[in-house]
């Protein structure tokens, strides 16, 4: 069985704006590449899971989240890093969805498409609904990034997060997930 990380997107990988529509608007946290790199080196597949509700809000379409998500790929794969898959719930908050977080749906997407091992696996994201995903998909750890909107989730709800690996960045997540994995 496979090992992965899955990654939220906005404040995770990428500095957190309202409702990102434009590629021109990417800005990659520093040490990024690097930091998926190592761990695409040390044998772990990666995914992105990213809640889109500007999409079911009516904010920008699908073709713009495509749009974004290449222009992203492409600025990682000068760095030789390449995501197995990228999952996008459309949905706005408030409408049934199969797959947006907390849900672990695409999770288990990916376990059955590509033989992951979740337990060996581990979720990182910048918010309790992103920690809860991984929770639900029975990940080795959730690992809450203080970038985007961690540093604030980390205050507001300490006792929700206290199961969770916190760290300032993907790439003391990584140093973490090495660790561990």
């Amino acid at each position: 069985m496979n090992k992965a990380v899955f990654l939220d997107r906005d404040g995770t990988l990428i500095e957190e704006r309202d409702y990102l529509r434009r590629p021109e608007e990417v800005v990659i946290f520093p040490g990024v590449g690097p930091s998926l790199r190592r761990l695409q080196e040390a044998g772990f597949c990666l995914f992105v899971v990213s809640n889109q509700s500007g999409v079911g809000r009516g904010y920008f379409t699908l073709d713009d989240v495509d749009l974004v998500n290449r222009h992203l790929l492409a600025e990682l794969a000068r760095e030789s890093v390449r995501f197995t898959k990228i999952y996008i719930a459309p949905e706005a908050p408030d409408v049934p969805s199969r797959g947006r977080k907390p849900s672990p749906r695409f999770l288990f997407d990916a376990r059955d498409e590509f033989g992951l091992d979740l337990s060996e696996s581990f979720m990182v994201g910048d918010k309790l609904i992103d920690l809860e995903c991984g929770w639900n998909a029975g990940v080795k750890k959730s690992i809450l990034v203080r970038t985007g909107y961690g540093a604030e989730c980390e205050r507001a709800v300490p006792e929700k997060i206290s199961r969770a690996a916190i760290v300032n960045d993907l790439a003391t997540a990584a140093d973490f997930i090495l660790n561990e994995g």
